[in-house]
């Protein structure tokens, strides 16, 4: 089956639509006859910045009216940060394709501190997210964590009118949106280890739409997609949504994949960490023998009390 138009679902923040924009870019490269044209959601997540993630059900809520999009066919594919995409996908989708990942790694971004190193005792630090928050204060006790959502520019803005002595955010999302400049410094995978499948970005479709799965699969970049595969089979383990303070990180050396996996209470009291490594075809079961490790160290009992 020939395909001559395609239609990406996709939110309206300007990292999204760059997302959207460099897929497109990327399949008319494949297939310059290709008609494409973008369908612009605002989902839950987007209408609700002034509660904390968690309260109104979670990062799943990024994505939930584009995957209402597939659904219904007005759109044939979505175009999603991995680490914003829930563990279970609902039934007739699937995500075959992610693209090469970007940095992975959180980035320390001050006007006014080159390192969060130079801070002074309680400073305020922007960030929603409950794993940064906890390995933060793990290393930094005497910060405050200060509640923080809202688009890359919109959490900026809030750093520049002097709200926070300095914020955490995505490196990946700076670079594709042209804001290296806005990087102090990056944090160390030993200093905060990222969310799962951070820096990757995933093609979302129908199950049974073979044609469109033929069509993206040039996108494909195996190497991300087993690195994602394991990462967020740990998390599938830990029954963690994309807002416990759980982080995972795999990296590929020569004809294996190993596996950082890391929970976390959100006081930074606590910190498991477990470390392990499989052959590349085993990345979903490396990823399930992560978490059985730091379930064993402890991990249920720390996201158990954060129901």
């Amino acid at each position: 089956m020939l395909i001559q138009s395609l239609t990406i679902a996709t939110r309206e923040s300007p990292l999204a639509l760059w997302q959207a924009h460099f897929i497109k870019n990327k399949l008319l490269a494949q297939h310059p006859d290709l008609k494409i044209k973008l369908l612009e959601l605002k989902t839950t997540a987007d209408k609700m910045l002034n509660l904390p993630l968690d309260k109104v059900g979670g990062k799943g809520l990024f994505v939930k009216e584009l995957e209402e999009a597939l659904l219904d066919r007005r759109a044939d594919i979505a175009v999603h940060s991995m680490k914003d995409v829930p563990m279970e996908l609902p039934n007739g989708l699937c995500i075959p394709v992610m693209i090469e990942r970007e940095e992975a790694r959180d980035a320390w971004v001050s006007s006014w501190f080159p390192n969060i190193k130079d801070l002074k005792a309680s400073a305020r630090i922007g960030t929603s997210s409950l794993r940064r928050q906890s390995q933060l204060l793990a290393q930094y006790p005497d910060l405050q964590i200060i509640q923080l959502r809202g688009n890359v520019n919109t959490r900026l803005r809030r750093l520049d009118s002097h709200e926070f002595d300095g914020i955490i955010l995505a490196a990946a999302g700076l670079h594709r949106l042209n804001l290296n400049e806005r990087i102090a410094s990056l944090f160390s995978l030993e200093q905060m280890l990222p969310a799962a499948a951070q820096g990757i970005l995933g093609i979302e479709c129908r199950t049974e739409d073979k044609a469109i799965q033929e069509l993206i699969t040039p996108l494909q970049h195996t190497a991300s997609f087993l690195c994602a595969t394991a990462e967020r089979a740990l998390c599938k383990r830990l029954g963690g949504n994309c807002q416990v303070p759980v982080g995972a990180y795999a990296e590929i050396r020569e004809d294996q994949i190993f596996l950082t996996g890391l929970v976390a209470r959100p006081d930074g009291k606590v910190i498991l960490r477990a470390l392990h490594k499989m052959e590349l075809k085993n990345a979903e079961e490396l990823g399930v023998f992560v978490g059985n490790e730091l379930l064993k160290q402890g991990a249920e009992l720390i996201l158990s009390n954060l129901v």
